[in-house]
């Protein structure tokens, strides 16, 4: 039984540890601009506690936590809300959650005002950008915002809310 919740300052180290597995696990270099590089990734909790901004973190029956994502204002463009930082375990892929999160990502987008979501990903990711393309975004020729991850992530996606 998994259930989705908002991350606490104790799943910091644990969807740190999963980010830098997974991006190890799909090539995703440190040194290469992605989010494993990010200087933030140990202290998520205390990063998504701004205001627009949330993180979720999928946990199993005995709190262990086994995936997550989130979304916060895009740096540079007020108007928008981006996608981030959604990465999960293999026991959790092809069960529905990268959907059940986005809804949520959607919902809480909406809840303040927000008409668009954004995100950056690599073509490494195939599976999430079959996903994204079905939920609705649309690919993007240049980015947006200043993400510090564009010249490492080539798709740049917009959904509209």
């Amino acid at each position: 039984m998994y259930s989705i919740r908002q991350i606490q300052a104790q799943d910091n180290s644990d969807i740190a540890r999963i980010i830098r597995e997974v991006s190890k696990e799909y090539g995703l270099a440190t040194d290469a601009g992605f989010a494993v590089s990010d200087p933030i990734l140990d202290q998520l909790s205390k990063v998504y506690n701004q205001p627009n901004s949330q993180y979720w973190v999928i946990v199993d029956q005995n709190q262990n936590v086994l995936g997550g994502g989130g979304i916060s204002p895009l740096l540079g463009d007020a108007t928008l809300l981006e996608i981030q930082k959604m990465y999960f375990l293999p026991v959790l892929r092809g069960k529905g959650f990268a959907k059940r999160l986005l809804q949520q990502c959607f919902d809480f987008a909406k809840a303040q005002n927000f008409t668009a979501c954004y995100l950056e990903t690599t073509a490494t990711l195939k599976e999430a950008i079959g996903l994204y393309e079905q939920l609705g975004f649309q690919h993007l020729t240049q980015p947006r915002g200043q993400t510090g991850h564009s010249h490492a992530c080539e798709i740049w996606m917009l959904k509209t809310l």
